[in-house]
């Protein structure tokens, strides 16, 4: 893949485009109610701190939990926005976070922080730097699962590192575009340092045996796939 198709790729999907659309109206609404120079860029630099931690957070405690799929009316939501995921990391439908979780969840990190330091005008700043750090993540996503080949050697680490969380062991590597959380708590890896495949990366322990007992995923799902999703075909 060429970076031109990756890029044709990436705007392919209507998640981004809403993304940017949201961002310029914050933009728009900045401009009715702007905050100081110093507010508007505190409101966004606390943001962009922010995500590292927020998103290893919400990737290892709630993506990567064992407690939604157990919940009926949370499971056809863990389905779409994590477990199709690990079941077939290539898929670029499920590769973007759907936006009717995404969104609601930038807008409680970011609005209120924005708010308490500019007003509106800060809020608008912290939501649009929210937006706008979520596409910056997305892209690299993009890079890390589709079949284009970094040049610059820090991408082609996340990509590494990303890759080992899906086809090697989930239970670690959680970041995106940033690794500081991981090496902190203990859960960034090599695969070296963790010579056994992890049995439950595809389907992150939600198992035919755990199916019986919360069918939910499985009856949205047409049963539970087992297996490295590449070679399933042909078994």
């Amino acid at each position: 893949m060429t970076l031109k198709e990756l890029w044709a790729a990436y705007f392919q999907y209507p998640a981004i485009l809403a993304y940017i659309a949201l961002s310029l109206i914050s933009v728009a609404v900045w401009t009715e109610y702007p905050a100081s120079a110093v507010r508007t860029v505190l409101a966004a630099g606390v943001i962009v701190g922010l995500y590292p931690a927020v998103w290893y957070a919400l990737h290892r405690w709630v993506l990567h939990s064992n407690w939604m799929f157990k919940v009926p009316f949370l499971a056809s939501t863990w389905k779409r926005i994590h477990y199709d995921h690990h079941q077939d990391p290539n898929h670029l439908e499920v590769l973007f976070g759907a936006l009717h979780t995404t969104l609601p969840t930038i807008g409680i990190i970011s609005i209120p922080v924005g708010y308490a330091i500019g007003g509106i005008g800060g809020a608008a700043a912290a939501f649009a730097a929210g937006l706008i750090t979520t596409c910056v993540y997305e892209f690299v996503h993009c890079i890390q699962h589709l079949a284009y080949k970094p040049r610059l050697k820090i991408i082609a680490e996340m990509k590494k590192r990303h890759m080992a969380h899906h086809f090697h062991d989930e239970r670690g590597n959680y970041g995106i575009t940033s690794y500081f959380w991981d090496k902190k708590l203990g859960t960034f890896y090599d695969r070296a340092e963790r010579p056994a495949k992890s049995p439950t990366v595809f389907n992150l322990g939600y198992t035919p045996e755990v199916a019986k007992r919360y069918p939910w995923v499985a009856e949205l799902s047409g049963g539970v796939a087992t297996g490295h999703p590449r070679k399933r075909d042909a078994a």
